[in-house]
């Protein structure tokens, strides 16, 4: 069998690749490990975890308006049904992408991938066949895997990471979250909601690293009212799965003792799977993390094989594959592309939601970057004070010219909101641009316009004392 173009991997990246090039009239096989379409992101990611967080977030909607009036009592969980509705969601969208395939005659090939030279790949299926594929160009979206600890027994059924999470197997009494990053943070939102005593434990000295600590501030003060516990600039130093439980030991300034739980997640960062696809044989380049790495265009070092997504480094999120998917097929079909996003935004779809783009504050201290930044609290927003969530934040950063350059949001639908910074970043504009479009009244996204407004100096739904 002979591939005009080879995808390999079916993740948001490698499906968009792989549809991409075919509407550009290429003839396409696309190679998938899984049993499915979607990849880590659709199948054991982002879709499932974001159908559990909107679970767990009418639950603590529902709880707090017990205050204001309206008491909904202890919910009942149905943790089948649960079940069952996530992977619901799930079914919904495979099968759209199986029927995308089809309508756009691209064949879709079950097996693990790797390569055997420049130009072939071997698959070899779940009952141990193995067929050979010849390409004339390849893009590899070969996706990351999570990262295991040393010394942490990650084959016992205590122990578990993002994918056994999103399995729902059970709702543990104590659960253990070894890593305060998006997934770790998301995984023990959901999970303190259904139920379970949840700790984390951050080996950095803050949640969410990446983030400046301002906008995470909110976020881990109301975690902290939630979670058993959480104990940053703290090792784990031990881990002993027994039948009935999970006994781990900790380090640090501030180190918790021993403690026993349930189950322990580990969410403490994904690798590239660049070693694991036999790319030496065909001659491309991986460097000893395991990324592979591209050009503008997405070539490897080899001009016919593009590489997109996890693999090709940070950040490892599905709407950067997407779009370098786009160009790299584009590029096969013979089109002139290139990936030149000027930002790429990141959120936590935590409880409240985290949501960057751009460069921080954190980031131009440390580079020496001049700027500024105009800060909105939502604590004078009219639609979060009705939502019952003042303690948001928008803030906004700009260079020495007044242009919007990075941002940061921390409260509800902070992912939503943005998309409008990350445009305005693409687009170059300023501080008026933001202020002086006319955004609906209330509304969350009058605070990205007010921001703007604080830092022009013409906002009027606070006071603050006049800038020399």
């Amino acid at each position: 069998m002979k591939a005009e173009l080879l995808v390999l991997g079916a993740g948001p990246g490698g499906y968009t690749a792989a549809f991409r090039a075919a509407d550009l009239g290429l003839a396409v096989t696309l190679v998938e490990r899984g049993p499915t379409l979607g990849g880590v992101c659709l199948n054991v990611g982002c879709i499932p975890s974001k159908a559990l967080l909107h679970a767990a977030g009418v639950m603590s909607e529902a709880r707090a308006l017990a205050a204001h009036g309206i008491d909904f009592g202890q919910p009942a969980i149905d943790l089948a049904r649960l079940r069952g509705w996530k992977d619901k969601v799930v079914g919904q969208l495979t099968k759209g992408l199986d029927g995308l395939a089809r309508q756009r005659k691209v064949t879709v090939v079950r097996g693990t991938g790797a390569f055997t030279g420049p130009h072939t790949l071997a698959v070899t299926t779940d009952d141990g066949t193995v067929s050979e594929l010849e390409f004339a160009q390849a893009i590899i979206a070969a996706g990351s895997e999570p990262v295991s600890l040393p010394g942490v027994p990650a084959d016992h059924p205590r122990v578990i990471d993002s994918t056994g999470a999103l399995a729902l197997a059970d709702i543990p009494a104590r659960l253990l979250v070894i890593g305060g990053g998006i997934i770790g943070l998301e995984m023990a939102t959901v999970y303190a909601e259904l139920g379970s005593r949840v700790s984390v434990v951050e080996l950095t000295d803050g949640l969410i690293p990446g983030a400046d600590r301002d906008i995470v501030k909110p976020l881990e003060k109301r975690l902290r009212g939630r979670f058993e516990a959480i104990h940053t600039g703290t090792r784990v130093t031990a881990v002993e799965a027994h039948d009935e439980d999970v006994e781990v030991r900790f380090e640090g300034p501030d180190a918790p003792p021993s403690a026993r739980f349930d189950r322990v997640l580990v969410a403490v960062g994904r690798r590239p799977n660049g070693q694991a696809i036999g790319a030496e044989q065909a001659g491309i380049a991986v460097d000893e993390r395991g990324f592979i790495a591209v050009d503008q265009q997405m070539r490897t070092n080899l001009a016919h094989v593009f590489a997109i997504g996890d693999v090709v480094g940070q950040p490892m999120l599905a709407h950067k594959a997407v779009h370098e998917g786009r160009v790299a097929a584009e590029v096969a079909a013979g089109h002139k592309a290139a990936f030149d996003a000027r930002v790429i935004p990141a959120v936590a779809y935590t409880d409240p939601e985290v949501a960057w783009v751009g460069i921080t504050e954190t980031d131009a201290r440390q580079a020496g970057i001049a700027f500024d930044t105009g800060v909105f609290p939502w604590a004078a927003s009219g639609r979060a004070l009705s939502l019952g969530r003042s303690e948001g934040l928008t803030k906004l950063v700009f260079d020495g010219d007044g242009r919007v350059i990075g941002a940061g949001i921390v409260g509800p639908h902070a992912g939503d909101l943005i998309a409008e910074v990350t445009l305005a970043i693409e687009m170059g504009a300023d501080a008026e641009d933001l202020a002086l479009t006319i955004h609906p009244h209330p509304t969350l996204s009058e605070t990205v316009a007010m921001a703007a407004e604080v830092f022009s100096g013409s906002i009027t739904d606070l006071y603050l004392p006049r800038r020399r």
